[in-house]
């Protein structure tokens, strides 16, 4: 038996959390760890233990790598520096990887292209649904310019507005979590070159400008462990994870959650709230694979228990 079999096979207990450990690599990124963290990585630490044994054992250096996945406001950042905190506690080398230094667009040209597929989207539907008039076209432009795409509200008063939230949602469904919005390209060759023994790996990093993209070598001469990080780290575009971990909140729990960060009161944006809408679908499609799902609570989930109780929303 190998020495980190033999380390991960002992009885575990939950380390010390200083006020600040290593988190994830995305640049401007900070975390703050509460209990509801904390209670959530002591839940799945024991069970990534159980399951360690048979990955190391298969992969003849010794890697794994593990995905920590879920939606908006619910944690991902500080749980998997949490996982990797414990796992260096152990004596156990862990990197912690953010997915978000991975698409093809900073942040402001990415929001800025779903919001063009949307759009596009939109408008064709209502000309290939016979609805399009001159009239509707500049009123269409008029909700964009007042920033009232994908409100479902207007639709009483506006029936075409149906037509131009139903086929922009569509378009930016195709959209969001595609290898068209997402480079999963580079990341499964990080992922291949991690498990494939490499010593050390250029890893990119992306901030908001066009002059924040570069790269940074990282060391993994003494790491075994890789965790990924990100709302799309269970998407079957990103290969070779041998540890799917769900962390799920219900469409209610993350509306709450975005609340709580308007100190005015406030709420999203129509068009913000169509996006977390399909990313919460996206994460339903794809649950069926992880291997470990725990709720909003911190409680573990079977596969069964999580379609139910997003059936009760």
């Amino acid at each position: 038996m190998s020495t980190i079999i033999q380390t991960i096979s002992r009885p575990w207990s939950p380390p010390p959390v200083p006020d600040a450990i290593p988190h994830g690599d995305m640049p401007g990124d900070s975390i703050h760890i509460g209990e509801t963290h904390q209670q959530k990585a002591n839940v799945i630490f024991p069970e990534l233990l159980k399951l360690l044994p048979a990955i190391f054992t298969l992969n003849p250096h010794q890697r794994a790598v593990i995905a920590v996945c879920g939606g908006s406001g619910v944690g991902k950042s500080e749980t998997a520096s949490l996982l990797s905190h414990y796992f260096r506690s152990l004596g156990i080398g862990s990197y912690t990887l953010s997915g978000d230094n991975y698409p093809h667009r900073i942040p402001k040209y990415n929001d800025a292209e779903r919001l063009r597929i949307f759009r596009k989207g939109g408008l064709r539907g209502l000309l290939e649904n016979g609805l399009y008039t001159q009239a509707i076209g500049e009123q269409a432009r008029a909700f964009q310019r007042e920033g009232l795409d994908g409100d479902t509200a207007l639709e009483a008063q506006y029936p075409w507005m149906a037509t131009y939230n139903r086929t922009g949602a569509a378009a930016l469904q195709a959209y969001l979590g595609s290898p068209q919005e997402i480079d999963f390209k580079e990341l499964n060759e990080i992922v291949s070159q991690f498990k494939n023994g490499a010593d050390a790996i250029f890893l990119k990093r992306m901030g908001r400008e066009e002059t924040e993209l570069w790269y940074e070598r990282v060391d993994f001469s003494a790491t075994p462990i890789l965790i990924i990080e990100w709302t799309h780290a269970n998407n079957g575009h990103l290969h070779g994870v041998d540890v799917p971990i769900l962390l799920n909140s219900t469409p209610a729990e993350t509306l709450a959650y975005r609340k709580t960060r308007h100190r005015d009161g406030g709420v999203d944006s129509p068009f913000t709230t169509m996006v977390l809408a399909l990313e919460q679908k996206l994460l339903e499609s794809q649950a069926y694979k992880a291997k470990i799902i725990v709720s909003k609570a911190g409680e573990l989930l079977s596969y069964r228990a999580y379609r139910r109780l997003m059936a009760e929303e």
